[in-house]
């Protein structure tokens, strides 16, 4: 498999995570964060890495608040 199929690969996986803990969030009845990792999701197309980042922030947010 080439580097770029990889890279891909990951990037899309990272997006799908991304949705589905929003998912997970709007679900909880928690639509701010929700919004808040789609908007990440979002970013994630163009940004690798984003969705991942906007998931930890918010995890990191809710424990020490």
């Amino acid at each position: 498999m080439p580097t770029s199929d990889r890279a891909g690969l990951l990037k899309n996986a990272s997006t799908v995570t991304t949705v589905i803990d929003a998912a997970m969030e709007i679900l909880k009845g928690r639509r701010l964060g929700g919004l808040f990792l789609l908007g990440a999701a979002a970013l994630s197309s163009r940004v690798p890495g984003a969705g991942t980042a906007a998931s930890l922030l918010l995890r990191a947010y809710r424990r020490f608040r």
